[in-house]
This record gives C-alpha cells, structure tokens and sequence, in this order.
C-alpha cells in the first residue's frame, strides 16, 4: 500500500474499501457500485489481505445467491415458490393501487408485480414511490385459489445505504490530512487514480459532487464522449436519480396535476439528465417554463398550490465540435436543444464544467487504492446540505459590485459546496481560500460569458474579486485565454454606437451588427507573446489544461541561431522524460540549418534504481542526433545539489523552467492514431511558468 493509504486505514478504518474490489466482485451485473460496495464494506473494510480475500469470497456468493439477473428471473421464481422464501437483491419500486386502497412493489429484475407492502415501509422509505430503490429484501411466496389475491408477500425490505454516521468524526479525522491527500482520498473514492490527474482535472471532478452537498444547486457539464459525466451520478449515490433527457416530463419531474403525485424533484437529492444535448430533441415548453421557476425560486406549481423541493439539476450532454468552432460559429451552449437554448433558463446555472478539459477515461485511470464506501461518502455528503459555507471567503476577498445577484449566487453556492468537499471542518488557509473562489468564479463567468453572446441584452460585468489589501484580482477562463481572437466578440461600433461593451455572436446578435474581435492584451493570452518577432525578457505562465504550446513555439525563437545548448534539468529519467527531450531535438534540428552544427549538452541526475536503462536511452538520443548535425551528450550531477531547470544559449539567452521539460500531462504515446501523440500542441498541459531572461555570452 502507499503511504496514503496506510493514512487511510488509519483514520477511516471500517469506512473505506480498496475500490479496484469492485470490478472483482462485479462480474457481469448490472448494479450501481454504491450497491456493491455497501456489500464490500460490510466484509472488507480493512487492510487485512486475508480478511478481504475471504471477504471477496463472501460478496461473491452473496450475488450468486442473491442478486437477480434478469436473464435468471424465471429460476429465481422457481426457488422462492419452492422453498417458500428467498433473499433478492433488487431494485424494488411502489404504487399505489387506488381500487385496492393498497400499496404494490414491483421488483425490476425479478418481473414481479403487485407485492402487498405495508404503508409503514413506504412512508419510512418514500423514494420506493419514485424511480425505485436497490434493496435487500425476503419475499415469500404462497398462492391461493382467489385470483384477485397475489402469491407473492414482501417479507422485510432492506434498502442498500449506511443506516449511521459520525460526522463530528469525518471532520475530525480530516484534520489528520493535507489538502492534496484530501483531495487524492476524495479522487480514489470516486473510483480514479489521482496520479492520472492533474489538480485543475482533479477539481473538477470534485465540482461534480457540489450537486450532493448543495440544494437547489444547478450544473452543465458539455464536453466529448466517454469522459465519465453521467459516472457519478448513476454510481455514486443512493440520493442522486440518473433519468434520460429524453424522458424528461413535467409530470414525471414536478407534479402530475391529475393524480397529485409528486414526482422526482419532490424525493430526490440529485436529478440528473443524461444526454440533455441535442438540438433536434422536441422539447416540451411548459418544461423549460417550469424549469426557470424552480431553478430561480426552488418551488413550483401545481393549479393554485406552489410546491418547494431541495433537488439540485445537473444537465450532462455530449459536444459535436471543439470549442474554437463553437465560440467561432455559436458559443459554448451551442449543443443544446433550440427551446433551452434559452438565456432566461441558462442565467438560472450556477456553473459550467468545461468537459472538453476532461480525459476520455481509459483503464488505467481506475484507482486501485483504498476510498470511502461510496455510500458512507454519500450520507456526509448529504448531512452538509443543510450547513452553509458560502460566506468563508467574506473575511478575506468580497466580490466586483459589477457582478448580478445570479451571478453571486452561482458563485457563492459552488464556493459553499467545495468547501464542504474539500474542507468540511472548515479550516483551510488564505490560499486554499482564494483557489476555490478562483473555481467558482471560472465555472460562472463561462456561463455569463457565453448569455452575453446568446442576449445583448445582458450587461457586461467584470469578474474580479478584491483582497483585505484593495489589490483586485482578474479571473478568466482557459479557453479564454487560449482562443481569445474568439472568445471575445463585440457588435461594430459603427452599425450599433452602444455596443462597446455589449457582447454577442454571429447567430443570435438582434441589434443587426458585424462582429468582430477584440484586441486582448499579453497578460490575458500569454500563448501569443512567444511568437512575437522580437525576442523579449518576460515571464510566462500557462494554466494547468491549456492546451496550445509546442516546443517550437515557445523555445524555438529563442533557440535559433545558437551553436552551444545546455539543459539542465535533474529529472530526465522516465520515458516521457526522456521523450520531451528527444523532442527537443527535434526543435533544434529544425532550427539549424542543414550544413551547421549545434552542441547540446544535458545536465542531469542517474536515476537510482534504473540509471543503465536511462544511460542506455540517452546514448540512443545522442547516436540519433549525429545523423541530423547535432552534437548531444550528457553528464550526471554528483553533488546532488542541482535543482536548476533551465536551457542557456551561446547567443546570449537564458530560459528558466519552472518545470523543466516535463510540462505535458499524460497521453497516450503508444497511440499511433492520437493527435496528442504527434502534435505537441493538442496536449493538455500542467502548470508552469518559464522566465525568459538575457544572460552573460557563453566565451
């Protein structure tokens, strides 16, 4: 185990499960994994190899007994008719029967109806009447001449969730953790391993549990296929209902005025609506009026009596182009049906995960380390949704008086909820404080950004917030900063003389003006400033995820016409490590020309456990950059004192890297038929900075 998880086991013994279990002990049901790791926690809540291995054994023979496959239904029936009774796993559901006066469960799996349940149960247990609920469950079987009665009886129902927690002893024990091992904990629970992420990717996987902490609390996430959106919200929680947007119906989600029955929003935490894109769906107005109201006002109406409800939304949908065709042609809602494309309901969202940020989920992203029991995770989670945190930050920063009231309330309810997550004994630092608000404030400027191009009608606002000390601080979006020729439009002057500081697009501009772009200053795209003519001393800074940058671009200006390079750079040991560099080769065999030499020499650190394989890949790169005119060789640093990142230049240039060459997050390499793979600058990037400073001739 690593370190954290030892820390772990520690502090959360009997509450957390190696999540790689899961899988194990899956096979091919389809369950939720809230489901099976309620049964994981029950027999392999520990550390201890032989206990979880016998554990294992235990779950397994439980679903083999228990859990009903559909495929099955018809043995199933036949072992409770014989025996008399049997144990299911199933998800149960509840009706009404108004001719009988009687409540009937339906058991999905098993295909059987019409089960008399008492009233005690349903009241105890209300979501039964909703969408259903995975259960533990005897059913008994005794038939009878009378055909109006039905054979089979509901013995004792059992719902898959904690029946208790300790919250006091969560926040306790969260004490015990730094925020990154927080953050990493949180990340294995949710099932990935968090080496695979980056703390921006990590964040907003978190965002996506806001929703189970926060009422009323209404999300977009648009991005590619296969990211893992609808993950959390069909596996995670026995509070949170999964529904297609296709289905969605105004009595199936509020209220059905004929029967009175209250539908999901009345029983549910979290109501989430997969594949909610798509701009040929035909989509119910009276819906999307609806909608506005509850998401504004968490209430709604049924004839003369308004209902309130505490279910946050959450809206999941696929994107058909990238983002620069989107904020070129449209803007970044663009997938959405016509009828939601609707500025009054989107002024209603409190934030805007950026999806296209998200890896496309592959096998080794699955965590094998120890988590939460997601259903324990899911209870804390649901305890915080009555506390409020919203006001953490009021000590420390306050808002621009240029932002709305929607726009403050989307950005203090996505700050209150990931402080819940992130820091629910409420301690966290001034920096830790003012990186949430950053996030918060990102995920509501994307929406604010993209209604200013949707309706002219909407005024500008800045999205700065201040400190104690009066400094104010701008905040931007990544693909803000990435496309802004695109993402900032605004109407000709000439054809509209107010429009300076009115926003629009192409296609839904009512004021009948040409667009065209704005001038965005260095500070705002520092992507650009690299490939200006004339070289320059600065500091640059890109943001973790931008995507954009290549060697070329950013080192190559400076690079060229050099005769003499060193690297320094202690960590070029791992293969990518030892690919960045051979990909700086590369740069530098474009920029020479063909009947000169350059002299690249590489100081770095042996690797301690596997120095003959590294000493084997460089001589690999030196033999290969004999043939292109490149002179490379190497020297390892004894001392151990060498910490610089830099590349220095004979022609008078020194390039500091915060990161030294390792500034690319994970892609596939092995991927011949991958963008990222062949071009540097489809890849996401971590954080850095690089200094570009003039620097003493080399003699």
């Amino acid at each position: 185990m690593s370190p954290l998880d030892d820390k772990i086991n520690k502090h959360f013994a009997g509450l957390v499960v190696r999540k790689d279990l899961v899988k194990v002990v899956k096979g091919n049901a389809i369950v939720p994994s809230y489901v099976l790791e309620y049964l994981l926690g029950q027999y392999c809540a520990t550390n201890d190899e032989a206990t979880i291995q016998s554990g294992i054994d235990t779950v397994k023979e439980i679903l083999r007994k228990h859990y009903v496959h559909r495929n099955e239904s018809g043995l199933v029936r036949s072992i409770i008719k014989e025996k008399g009774r049997h144990k299911v796993i199933d998800r149960i559901s509840v009706e009404l029967n108004d001719k009988s006066d009687a409540y009937e469960a339906e058991f999905a799996n098993l295909g059987v109806k019409k089960v008399l349940i008492d009233s005690a149960t349903v009241k105890a247990h209300s979501k039964l009447l909703v969408g259903g609920v995975w259960c533990i469950a005897d059913l008994e079987y005794a038939f009878t001449d009378d055909k109006n009665v039905s054979p089979w009886i509901l013995g004792s129902l059992k719902p898959i969730q904690v029946s208790h927690f300790d919250f006091d002893g969560y926040a306790e024990a969260r004490k015990q953790f730094s925020t990154d091992e927080w953050i990493d904990l949180l990340i294995q629970s949710i099932g990935f391993n968090p080496q695979m992420f980056g703390k921006r990717n990590k964040l907003s996987q978190l965002v996506r549990l806001i929703p189970f902490c926060e009422r009323n609390y209404n999300l977009i996430e648009l991005g590619p296929k296969g990211t893992g959106k609808s993950h959390i919200y069909s596996e995670f929680s026995p509070h949170g209902m999964l529904i297609s947007g296709g289905e969605i119906t105004v009595p199936k989600l509020f209220v059905h005025n004929g029967t009175g029955k209250l539908g999901l929003v009345g029983y549910w935490d979290v109501v989430a609506f997969d594949e909610f894109a798509g701009k040929q769906k035909r989509v119910d107005k009276a819906l999307v009026d609806i909608m506005k109201n509850y998401m504004a006002n968490k209430s709604f109406s049924r004839g003369v009596e308004t209902l309130g409800a505490e279910a946050s939304m959450v809206f999941i949908g696929n994107t058909d182009h990238t983002v620069p065709y989107m904020l070129k042609h449209s803007d970044l809602f663009d997938p959405l049906p016509e009828k939601f494309h609707d500025s009054a309901f989107l002024d209603r969202i409190h934030s805007y995960i950026p999806g296209w940020e998200v890896d496309v989920i592959r096998s080794e992203m699955f965590s094998n380390g120890y988590g939460f029991v997601v259903d324990y995770l899911a209870e804390i989670l649901r305890s915080l949704r009555s506390h409020d945190y919203s006001d953490r930050y009021k000590a420390h920063f306050s808002l621009s008086e240029e932002m709305s009231t929607r726009d403050r309330d989307g950005i203090n309810k996505t700050f209150s909820g990931l402080m819940k997550v992130l820091y629910p004994h409420g301690e966290a630092t001034v920096e830790e404080i003012e990186a949430i608000l950053r996030c918060a404030i990102e995920g509501r400027k994307r929406v604010k950004d993209q209604l200013l191009r949707i309706d002219t009608t909407y005024p500008a606002a800045r999205f700065t917030f201040k400190s104690t000390d009066g400094l104010e601080r701008l905040v931007t979006t990544l693909e803000e900063d990435e496309f802004p020729t695109y993402y900032h439009r605004t109407l000709n002057v000439a054809a509209t003389p107010s429009a300076g500081p009115i926003v629009g697009s192409d296609q839904h501009s009512t004021t009948g003006g040409t667009l065209e772009p704005v001038k965005v200053s260095s500070e705002a795209a520092p992507a650009t400033v690299i490939a200006a003519p004339t070289l320059k001393e600065q500091h640059v800074v890109w943001q973790e995820n931008q995507r954009g940058v290549s060697f070329d671009t950013l080192f190559g200006p400076y690079l060229k016409g050099a005769s003499r390079i060193t690297i320094t750079d202690p960590y070029v040991r791992l293969f990518h490590q030892l690919r960045n560099l051979m990909e700086l080769m590369e740069t530098i065999s474009k920029l020479k020309n063909q009947e000169d030499e350059v002299a690249v020499h590489l100081v770095t650190v042996e690797d301690e456990f596997n120095g003959d394989r590294q000493t084997e890949s460089l001589q690999k790169i030196a033999d290969a950059c004999t043939g292109v005119g490149i002179r490379f060789t190497w020297a390892y640093d004894t001392t151990g004192t060498k910490h610089d990142r830099d590349i220095t230049t004979d022609h008078g240039w020194k390039i500091v890297l915060s990161r030294g060459l390792d500034i690319f997050q994970r892609f596939e390499m092995n991927d011949a038929f991958s963008f990222a793979n062949r071009l540097q600058q489809l890849r996401p990037c971590k954080e850095f900075n690089t200094t570009f400073v003039k620097w003493p001739l080399s003699s």
